[in-house]
Parts: structure tokens; C-alpha cells; sequence
């Protein structure tokens, strides 16, 4: 069905506050930018309203992970022959928080990423970059080994007692909710690896160990946290979208694991 009119900034700031987004908050977004339906402006526009809707004192988080610079030993879409994991632990240039984009993250953290006065995390894997007054504060401290954990910028904004907006996507890219994963008394861990940029130019392939990332009950989780935790949805543009406070849904998320998954 065609729309009326183009969404246009203006439009999709009135939505955000409809939708109980506002100045000083500070919110991590994932995004499906597609599903809005047509923006005058494209995804410029989309970030223009979130940080227009945040002002001056709001904080904007995006996830800007690199699955890409992971141990090609792991990888599954595709794989690759294994006779090409040493070149690409040897040869690969090295996660730099300035050059190296994201991936499969969508066109808003992007975006969001090369804006202006952005500041970015450097985990080589589970980045995060941020804008506004707390951005320092979010992705200052992010050891390899708590990629997603309590000090990474998710531990960060649960600190902060900030929001989660799901924007034109459901909780299976919810990212939040592997903070409560590596809260779990003894969680399942497996090994990692990735290269980072030296200062020097050259590159150095890292390896650690931290909690397993399974997002395979995500959807569970957040249908669970809906009916009893604090969430508003709504339509920013077309798209179906949640708000909810992170504090609330991970502590909720935390107990549903330790009550509902098997090791």
C-alpha cells in the first residue's frame, strides 16, 4: 500500500515522541530502516529525528559489530576453505575503530558511525558507537574478554538506566539481552579471535575467551518480558516499534535464563 506522503524528519520525530522517546534519554537503537517506508532523505533523515527527539543532553547508542573479523575456523555464511584461515589471520588489516565499518548491522549505525562527534568502542568484534554527552562514558572500557558483558557499553547504558528502541525489528537483534546472558552464575564460554590495528599500521591477531552469544531464544524472551514488562509499541513511519527501559529487560531476561535454558 502506498503511503500518503514521504515520512520526512519532522514526521518521524513526532513519532518517537508519540511513542515516549524524549530529550536526555539515553538509548541504544537497532534499526530496520527499510520498513519505515519512504523517508525524504533516507536514513539521514532518520538519524536527524532521533538525535532532534534526544536534543542536546540525549545520548544515541548503535551496535557496530564486525562479524567479519571473527576466527575464520568459525565462520558459517559462508565458510571458507581452511587453507585461507592463516591468510586471514595474518593478512587481514586489523579493526580500527575509525576505518573499519560494521556489518549486517543496517544502514542507521552506519550512518551513525561516520556522524560527527561519534565516538566508537574498540572491541575488534562487538563495538558500539555513540553520540551525545555520555558517549565517553559508553564506549570507554570494553575488554576483549566481556564483549557483551557488564563492562562493555551494554553494562555501561544498564548503569546509565537507559532505553532500548527496536525499530522495524523484534527482539531476535536485541542485543541487550546477552548482558543477561553473561550474568548467568557460570555461563557457557567459547574462544575468539580477531585482528586489531596497530598504531604502526600493521595488525595483530587477539585471542580470548567469553560467554556464548545465542540469540536463538531471543524471541522468547522479549514475548515473556512483554507481558509483564514495561514496553510501548507503536509505528515510527510504518514501522512496527518498540521502547522499553534496558534495567528492566535484562533483569527480566537474566532470571528467564537461568530458569528456562539448559546448559
Amino acid at each position: 500500500m502506498t503511503q500518503d506522503l514521504p515520512h520526512t524528519t519532522a514526521t518521524l520525530a513526532t513519532d518517537l515522541r508519540n511513542l515516549g522517546l524524549t530529550g536526555g534519554d539515553v538509548v541504544l537503537v537497532h534499526s530496520a530502516v527499510a520498513a519505515i517506508g519512504f523517508v525524504a532523505g533516507h536514513v539521514q533523515a532518520v538519524a536527524e529525528a532521533l538525535l532532534t527527539v534526544l536534543g542536546p543532553h540525549g545520548t544515541l547508542i548503535v551496535p557496530t559489530h564486525t562479524p567479519n573479523n571473527t576466527d575464520p575456523a568459525t565462520w558459517e555464511r559462508p565458510p571458507v576453505p581452511e587453507t585461507w584461515w592463516p591468510v586471514i589471520r595474518e593478512q587481514s588489516p586489523g579493526f580500527d575503530p575509525q576505518r573499519t565499518p560494521s556489518r549486517w548491522m543496517g544502514a542507521l549505525s552506519e550512518t551513525i558511525r561516520t556522524w560527527p562527534g561519534t565516538l566508537r568502542s574498540t572491541h575488534p568484534e562487538t563495538s558500539f558507537a555513540a553520540i551525545g554527552p555520555l558517549a565517553a562514558t559508553i564506549t570507554a572500557d570494553h575488554p576483549l574478554h566481556d564483549g557483551l558483558g557488564d563492562r562493555s557499553p551494554l553494562g555501561a547504558l544498564y548503569r546509565a538506566d537507559g532505553k532500548v528502541l527496536l525499530l522495524g525489528c523484534d527482539h531476535a537483534n536485541n542485543t541487550s539481552l546477552h548482558l543477561a546472558e553473561c550474568r548467568q552464575p557460570d555461563p557457557p564460554a567459547e574462544p575468539h579471535g580477531a585482528a586489531v590495528r596497530n598504531p604502526d599500521g600493521t595488525s595483530t591477531w587477539h585471542t580470548w575467551t567469553s560467554p556464548v552469544a545465542d540469540e536463538t531464544d531471543f524471541d522468547d524472551i522479549g514475548r515473556a518480558y512483554e507481558k509483564t514488562g514495561p514496553v510501548t509499541t507503536g509505528r515510527v513511519g510504518n514501522a512496527t516499534t518498540r521502547l522499553m527501559p534496558q534495567r528492566a529487560l535484562v533483569d527480566f531476561a537474566t532470571t528467564w535464563i537461568t530458569q528456562n535454558r539448559t546448559t
